[in-house]
């Protein structure tokens, strides 16, 4: 099995402030499978780190108001195409993300409000019928 992870999840240090969301439970799920890891936010040629960004109003937005809607979408389909050309099966997502966000993402107001939806990367496996879970999902899984 091939699965696709954030590669924040497995402990590079690709998030906008230059850490990671290494978690056990993804490491541990992943023992043994063929691990594609991306982050579309450096496929698309952001740096680390970078300004936070939300969804605002459909576009992704740094929280000075500098849309990255392009960078963030390139790389959204860099890591499609990834995820075809590989034949993966799943893909484990980071949480909350404007990219990975499977359930939730911030509003858009840079103040720490929730809403239901997807990021980019997100929404765009889903639409190519990849299935996505969210890191905090694995807590539920036998």
């Amino acid at each position: 099995m091939k699965i696709m992870v954030s590669a924040c999840l497995l402990g590079q240090k690709c998030k906008y402030n230059g850490g990671d969301n290494y978690s056990d439970k993804v490491a541990e799920y992943v023992k043994g499978l063929e691990v594609i890891p991306v982050c579309p936010e450096v496929e698309g040629g952001l740096s680390i780190p970078r300004t936070p960004c939300e969804i605002v109003n459909g576009v992704i937005t740094d929280r000075v108001g500098v849309s990255r809607d392009k960078e963030f979408r390139t790389g959204a389909e860099i890591c499609l195409k990834k995820a075809m050309d590989e034949k993966i099966e799943l893909a484990i997502l980071q949480s909350r993300s404007p990219s990975c966000g499977v359930k939730q993402i911030y509003d858009g107001s840079f103040t720490g409000k929730l809403i239901e939806g997807k990021g980019v990367f997100a929404k765009i496996l889903s639409d190519h019928g990849i299935k996505t879970i969210d890191v905090e999902e694995l807590e539920e899984r036998d």
